[in-house]
């Protein structure tokens, strides 16, 4: 943003430039065109001139589009923005956050989407963007976990996958990350989004042999008999494997 602006003085000049952009004067950057000038008397005869501009930051340019999200829903909240080392988190506060956040949070997290949209638009250098409400998050973190430690202990105690309702991938992360401190258990994420959801599923072990015990390669009914098909035949009638089976058990979790 940058404009011309003029003023009795050159603080004055600022202050109208500031007062256009809607930011701080200590933001403006400005150049001074024309010194104001006085006449007979100190009355003044022309007035001081200005060339001011004004680029706002990735977050201020956020923050400016949450502010104005929340205006055109007719509420009056509390923007406020900490820096931490691989996110910002935006915290609003007031008095109607149950309709900020909405349910299970889906309000909140579509808002969050399109600030992060805004932040990282044109952008290559991505900025991770949370945005939280009332300590919603950490509340809803808290939860997530108990809620996989319930299902955990069940699959272990029944020996059967249990699936959860669909969540969004922060959420899936948070229940991947608290099966794996179980023992017993594993967990994989399965369908497509937005109806992607984790399965958590009992880890089954092989039955061991008996110490010195040795296999027994031969026929119980006797010698083994020639096999005659050919190798199509062979391979045509052996079952498909499945490919799912187990695979997320030492493989990549897929959130």
């Amino acid at each position: 943003m940058e404009g011309i602006f003029t003023g009795k003085t050159i603080e004055e000049a600022v202050q109208a430039a500031a007062q256009s952009f809607g930011v701080e004067e200590n933001k403006i950057l400005y150049e001074v065109l024309e010194e104001p000038k006085k006449g007979f008397l100190g009355i003044l005869k022309s007035e001081a001139k200005i060339k001011a501009v004004y680029n706002p930051t990735k977050i201020e340019i956020v923050v400016d589009y949450l502010k104005n999200i929340l205006k055109n829903l007719d509420l009056t909240c509390e923007v406020t923005v900490s820096e931490h080392d691989d996110y910002t988190l935006i915290n609003i506060e007031g008095d109607d956050v149950g309709a900020i956040i909405g349910r299970r949070g889906e309000t909140l997290d579509a808002i969050q989407y399109l600030v992060s949209m805004v932040a990282n638009r044109d952008s290559h250098d991505y900025r991770r963007i949370v945005l939280d409400s009332g300590g919603y998050r950490e509340k809803r973190k808290n939860t997530l976990i108990e809620l996989a430690t319930k299902i955990s202990n069940s699959v272990l105690k029944k020996g059967r996958s249990s699936a959860l309702e669909p969540m969004n991938p922060y959420e899936r992360r948070i229940i991947h990350s608290t099966v794996s401190e179980i023992e017993g258990v594993y967990s994989r994420s399965i369908g497509e989004e937005p109806y992607r959801k984790v399965v958590i599923y009992p880890v089954i072990k092989k039955p061991e042999r008996p110490r010195g015990e040795r296999r027994n390669y031969r026929n119980s009914e006797g010698p083994r008999s020639l096999d005659l098909k050919t190798s199509f035949e062979r391979d045509y009638k052996k079952p498909i494997p499945d490919k799912d089976i187990g695979s997320g058990l030492y493989g990549k979790i897929d959130i």
